[in-house]
């Protein structure tokens, strides 16, 4: 039988899963935070949503639990299902079911007239009934308007409450919500889409599968609500680094997605520090939409300016640009290298030099980002040139342990 305790805030869990069972690889002895039996709960809410994907090992340490999937052979992520276990007090129970109930019939109804047959409809046959006051009906209808379920509009004085008109045909949109759920940031959305139209779509398959940021979905959507209102808005940061959580004020200006690893990033101007960062999604514990920017276009060019150098998500040390150029053999009938160039060159330019040799150029803040890309034209390149030496010092001292694990006499490369 399932685990049946029911969670209110996804933040805890959401450092629990990450940090025991994708990330940590800890064992019961090393959870200190809390009691052990807060570890054994925990435990047992997780498996009730992942029992079919976890595991474990068994060393000095103690029993090692940990999430193990396949991304090929799951069509929907199962982490997904962590967002969809809620909390409910009595209040939410009576109000879920009596007062949709009561608006079934597609009449409107003022916050008084919903109190009052509640009252006597509804609790009238219950000795020991509590008694909801206008104060939290008028809450919870707010929620519910919030969620869509409830429309309200004002007829003189007074504000009429009735049931929204839910019933969109998602039929021609399955495929493409589908596909969304799993390969678009905020997935989670279209998965709730999907328990909606009651089928699930199993076309899909992934080579590269990125369900582990599904955990900072709510994140996300919280920060992609604040940009779309041009809001400012309060960050709290945690790295394992650090002793202590840090705050930031910043205006949130966009967001970066990495093809490589899936891993995401905020990229906002910090207001007390002057200048603009980027924020690690899967570091960031909370954020709290703020008052509306003003100069948001202010900001915004600041950003926009910066992010026309960054090569992935670093603006280096001191702020200021390395120029790196790369010179590359391309043959006769080798035209796919010039158009791959061209499609990731990103802030880059490309241009001939020669019959065969082709340059690549670029100013970018941290050079040392583009490191991994380069080496992937290793044997093709002819010569590397940067204005932070340290760039070239690491490239060829990479190349020469490449060469001595390898036995090779040396390389080609000026």
């Amino acid at each position: 039988m399932a685990y049946s305790e029911l969670i209110k805030n996804f933040g805890r869990i959401r450092d629990y899963m990450r940090g025991f069972y994708v990330y940590g690889f800890k064992s019961r002895s090393d959870y200190n935070e809390k009691s052990a039996r807060s570890y054994d709960n925990e435990r047992r809410r997780i498996e009730s949503w992942l029992g079919d994907h976890m595991f474990f090992r068994q060393d000095a340490s103690g029993k090692n639990i940990f999430i193990s999937v396949d991304s090929r052979s799951i069509p929907h992520n199962p982490l997904y299902n962590a967002f969809k276990a809620k909390s409910f007090t009595d209040n939410d129970i009576i109000f879920h079911f009596y007062v949709l109930d009561m608006l079934s019939d597609g009449q409107k109804m003022t916050v008084r007239e919903i109190a009052d047959k509640i009252e006597d409809s509804y609790l009238s046959e219950f000795r020991t009934a509590r008694i909801l006051d206008e104060s939290t009906i008028r809450k919870k209808l707010k929620k519910y308007e919030n969620l869509g379920m409830i429309d309200k509009e004002k007829h003189g004085c007074e504000m009429l409450y009735s049931r929204s008109d839910s019933n969109i045909d998602l039929d021609g949109w399955h495929d493409a919500v589908s596909f969304f759920s799993e390969a678009g940031p905020a997935g989670v959305a279209g998965s709730y889409l999907l328990d909606r139209s009651g089928s699930l779509c199993d076309i899909f398959r992934f080579k590269h599968h990125y369900i582990l940021y599904a955990l900072d979905s709510e994140i996300l959507i919280t920060l992609l609500e604040a940009m779309s209102e041009k809001r400012c808005a309060e960050v709290v940061v945690n790295k394992e680094k650090w002793e202590k959580e840090r705050s930031y004020t910043v205006y949130p200006y966009r967001l970066y997605i990495s093809t490589a690893n899936g891993r995401q990033y905020l990229f906002a101007y910090v207001y007390y520090m002057h200048k603009a960062m980027f924020f690690r999604l899967d570091s960031i514990k909370q954020v709290t939409p703020g008052v509306v920017e003003k100069r948001h276009i202010r900001y915004g060019k600041k950003c926009d300016a910066l992010s026309k150098n960054v090569w992935g998500v670093s603006l280096g040390k001191e702020n200021h640009t390395d120029h790196i150029e790369m010179y590359i053999h391309v043959s006769r009938g080798e035209e796919h290298i010039i158009a791959r160039l061209e499609r990731e060159k990103r802030c880059g330019s490309i241009d001939r030099v020669d019959r065969n040799t082709w340059r690549f150029s670029a100013d970018v803040y941290d050079a040392g980002e583009m490191l991994p890309w380069i080496r992937s034209f290793i044997g093709r390149i002819l010569k590397i040139e940067c204005s932070n030496a340290a760039v070239t010092e690491r490239f060829y001292a990479d190349l020469d342990r490449m060469y001595e694990i390898y036995g090779s006499d040396g390389y080609g490369i000026q």
